[in-house]
């Protein structure tokens, strides 16, 4: 039987719900107590295979941390977790926000050539403006997700949506001169 390695469900592991914005005091806690529970130090008069076991188990419990603890990642790895979002995948953003980035992306190039503050602060006022409306329709549906279970799967495509543009603008952002 040779199944795809399938990630580790830290919710699982942490005994928490899959949630965009699980309880931070809980993951922190669990975090805490499994790095006691888990430390090499404990096990040092223990069979190799155990001081294997519990290495892996720290090891799972810091990755665990890591992306529970850190928003971006976390909003990755439950997409992920979900089967929405698969590594590297080739995501078709919706024509109308690509018309809209059309014309971020051709201020840019223009920019480039002819560097103009006034038009520069025109540039990063817009993509202020839509990292903010995709942060507040994504705080919105995560809401609704973590609130309702049952009813969260059909938000699952709209997430991903966000996600992905949320990704393009992060692009366009570094594209943006500093000063």
């Amino acid at each position: 039987m040779s199944e795809a390695k399938q990630q580790p469900d830290y919710f699982e592991f942490y005994e928490l719900p899959i949630q965009f914005n699980p309880d931070q005091n809980a993951v922190k806690a669990k975090f805490y107590a499994f790095s006691k529970k888990f430390h090499p130090d404990f096990y040092a008069n223990e069979s190799e295979e155990k001081q294997q076991e519990v290495l892996d188990l720290s090891t799972l419990n810091n990755k665990a941390y890591q992306t529970l603890s850190n928003a971006k990642k976390r909003l990755k790895y439950v997409l992920e977790l979900k089967g929405i979002v698969e590594t590297d995948e080739g995501y078709q953003l919706p024509q109308s926000f690509l018309m809209e980035m059309m014309d971020v992306n051709e201020a840019l190039m223009d920019l480039e050539f002819e560097p103009d503050a006034e038009k520069l602060a025109q540039v990063r006022n817009n993509v202020d403006a839509i990292e903010i409306d995709l942060e507040n329709e994504l705080n919105d549906l995560v809401k609704q997700f973590d609130e309702n279970p049952g009813d969260s799967e059909k938000l699952l495509p709209q997430i991903k949506d966000i996600f992905y543009r949320q990704k393009y603008i992060a692009r366009i952002r570094e594209r943006l001169p500093k000063n």
